[in-house]
């Protein structure tokens, strides 16, 4: 399968500042009140922004758009805003994130990704993983953005090594943005406890943070066999395996760092991470 350059990719990244290569950034995104509060997270998600390079386009890998045997990438000029939840104020429900789509940019990765077909969608749109986290991050949705759903059937090195393939976009000016949380056991939470975690929470975050910070990726894409703390804090992996294509961008020379760090409800990790 051959590159395929495009003319309307080239003139989405010849806009603005021509951009280094990216970082490739996970943000826990807790709750989707996050979206519409002024806390300490969106405060560090907001500076996330002012210290980024300038993108030509987003790619988003949110833990709310789960697909099953295939793995789509939205294509539509104009993504809607998706309000993927129930039970929350109507102020949320209020909020939209007119980012353009980059349908160009999907065309590309539809024809010359090498490591899986993706099939393109014009119906999903920014679901709130993505536009709770990026109205801080680029509050003026200036920068196109398209998702990429999780194929639910496949193991983390799958994932890892997607991100592995989707890396090389980095050096195109792309920022690619995984969302969810590296604990998320929404079964154990503590509501009257709106900062701390339980042991195991405790654990496994720190025991995370470990490995990221050494670059000893293998047993967080093996997560199958770590112990009680990690099956407690990945109860389903829909929120966890997003940090995987986070963690495959990585290159050679490049750290990580923890913009966000935290837990919450006793089960839900807010780390963050930053590569690059």
């Amino acid at each position: 399968m051959t590159t395929m350059r495009l003319n309307g990719l080239d003139a989405l990244l010849s806009k603005g500042p021509k951009s280094p290569r990216m970082p490739a950034l996970f943000l826990g995104h807790g709750s989707p009140m996050n979206a519409i509060e002024d806390n300490r997270i969106t405060r560090a998600w907001h500076k996330i922004g002012q210290d980024l390079p300038l993108p030509s386009a987003i790619v988003s890998i949110s833990a709310h758009w789960m697909t099953r045997g295939e793995t789509l990438v939205t294509a539509m000029a104009m993504p809607q805003t998706i309000h993927d939840f129930g039970g929350f104020p109507k102020a949320l429900f209020e909020v939209q994130y007119p980012a353009k789509g980059a349908p160009e940019l999907a065309a590309e990765l539809q024809h010359a990704l090498e490591y899986t077909r993706l099939g393109h969608d014009h119906s999903w749109g920014l679901d709130h993983g993505t536009w709770s986290v990026l109205r801080h991050v680029y509050p003026e949705a200036n920068i196109p953005v398209i998702q990429l759903s999780l194929d639910m059937s496949q193991k983390g090195d799958w994932h890892f090594a997607f991100g592995q393939a989707l890396a090389r976009w980095r050096d195109k000016g792309v920022l690619f943005v995984g969302s969810g949380n590296i604990v998320h056991n929404l079964s154990r939470l503590n509501w009257n406890q709106p900062d701390g975690g339980f042991d195991w929470a405790e654990e496994f975050d720190a025991f995370s943070a470990a490995k990221i910070s050494s670059g000893d990726f293998l047993p967080l894409v093996n997560f199958e066999q770590l112990g009680t703390a990690a099956q407690l804090s990945i109860p389903t992996t829909d929120h966890y395996l997003p940090l995987l294509y986070i963690l495959g961008m990585q290159q050679r020379s490049e750290t990580a760092s923890f913009p966000v760090s935290g837990l919450q409800m006793g089960g839900i990790s807010m780390r963050s991470v930053w590569i690059g």
